[in-house]
């Protein structure tokens, strides 16, 4: 196991700053997740964790030993890609010893390692049989085993999902949360879907434009999100955002499920009356789309009982409305202008 960090590290392309003076620790033994949209930088992060693309300058410690002079394979870490780069030509367990071999480890040992490892993952009766043959899911197992046989401190793992079908990549969110625990080291996961994030992590990373735009466990991140930025990229649908009346550069905000639908006016702190616009069955939950004067709303619920076109009443309680400044920083209950911007939203709005 080992800890991670970076300290004032900065990453040029081609006189292109992709990441500037970021510091960031990443904690021993817990999975933490970057996420973000693409080009942010969070597979730049992880190659330079594994030594291929270094940093420009700043340091990357792991277990607080400056690595940056110090060879990929010497680092201790083993990287997971998306796109497996297994060898076709090679049985599943000649893939996973091939580089026990470059490393001279004895017969002996590399018999027990794969075959230790080959029943972590599953593998153990696929052993002899050609990559061709392996599912999509099976495949993945191949290119985690062969990083497991390395005993590596840190697994770093590139958006390694992203090739399977939906219900597989669901299956195999499991089998990495598991594996996770059962092997106690410390997973480094790169993903643009918010919902692999979400599932996974013990710590999110959340990035934009090669900066953290916020740290914290999924259920932080989601229920107390730092900036508009992580209200909107964290949650399926994101946070519903409008301007509020009469303050110009604030917003507030709400959660779909935080939102209450009738068709007649209820007792809410912020009442709105719309029309269905969209309508999703989804099976457990309902998502409706709801026009209200200027705006339209995602509204989730857990029954379905709207229809498109009719009118209805969107309510949302006191303690589930979020603010966001000019800065699109999200405004704190102790800030002097709180309550006044709660007052305003009292009632009706677009009524």
């Amino acid at each position: 196991m080992a800890s991670i960090e970076f300290k004032q590290v900065t990453k040029t392309f081609d006189k292109h700053t992709v990441i500037k003076d970021l510091d960031l620790t990443i904690e021993n033994g817990k999975f933490t997740v970057l996420v973000g949209p693409s080009g942010c930088g969070k597979t730049t992060l992880l190659r330079m964790i594994a030594g291929i693309d270094p940093q420009t300058s700043g340091q990357v410690l792991i277990n607080g030993k400056d690595v940056t002079s110090i060879a990929p394979g010497k680092r201790g870490v083993a990287m997971v890609f998306q796109n497996y780069a297994i060898y076709p030509t090679m049985s599943v367990r000649e893939n996973i010893e091939f580089g026990l071999k470059n490393n001279k480890v004895p017969k002996a040992e590399r018999t027990r390692l794969v075959e230790t490892i080959s029943d972590t993952v599953g593998l153990h009766e696929y052993l002899d049989r050609k990559p061709s043959t392996l599912s999509g899911g099976q495949r993945q197992r191949v290119a985690l085993a062969r990083a497991m046989v390395k005993q590596p401190s840190v697994f770093l793992m590139d958006e390694p999902l992203s090739n399977l079908d939906a219900k597989l990549r669901v299956q195999m969110r499991i089998e990495l949360i598991e594996l996770h625990k059962k092997l106690g080291t410390t997973f480094v996961y790169v993903t643009h879907d918010q919902v692999e994030a979400m599932s996974m992590a013990d710590t999110i990373v959340l990035m934009n434009q090669g900066q953290i735009q916020q740290e914290a466990p999924p259920d932080v991140m989601y229920r107390q999100p730092n900036n508009l930025f992580a209200a909107q990229f964290i949650g399926v649908p994101p946070m519903n955002v409008s301007d509020l009346a009469g303050v110009g550069g604030v917003r507030y905000g709400f959660r779909p499920e935080s939102a209450i639908l009738s068709d007649k006016p209820a007792e809410h702190h912020l009442l709105l009356r719309g029309v269905i616009v969209t309508r999703e069955m989804l099976g457990s939950e309902t998502i409706y789309q709801v026009r209200s004067g200027p705006d339209a709303f995602m509204v989730k619920c857990t029954e379905d009982l709207f229809s498109v076109d009719q009118e209805v009443y969107l309510g949302v309680p006191e303690a589930k409305l979020d603010f966001f400044g000019m800065d699109n920083n999200r405004i704190d209950k102790a800030h002097k202008q709180f309550d006044d911007y709660m007052r305003r939203l009292r009632g009706f709005s677009h009524g």
